[in-house]
């Protein structure tokens, strides 16, 4: 029998929480949005869309900025699927 070990476990350092979503947007075949909603669901609710524009097919993905890399990952592996291009962020006005 093993004899459990005497070092405590090591605290996990947590990430501040952001002040602000990561945006990216989308466009996508209009018919394939709930295909795309299931796909993101699979992934484990990396993050939320909302349709911008539902005859253009235009999606806003919001996610939090820890997890771009995963986000990347997910959308590299969504493009397999149904045809998808990610589109620049509009200016914001200050």
């Amino acid at each position: 029998m093993a004899s459990p070990s005497r070092r405590n476990p090591r605290k996990r350092i947590c990430p501040p929480a952001p002040q602000w979503s990561e945006r990216t947007y989308l466009r996508i075949d209009p018919s394939d949005i709930g295909l795309f909603r299931f796909l993101l669901e699979g992934y484990d609710n990396l993050g939320v869309f909302t349709v911008v524009n539902k005859f253009k097919g235009i999606l806003l993905l919001r996610y939090s900025p820890h997890l771009a890399r995963e986000v990347r990952a997910f959308l590299k592996a969504a493009a397999t699927e149904i045809e998808l291009e990610v589109l620049p962020a509009p200016l914001r006005e200050s």
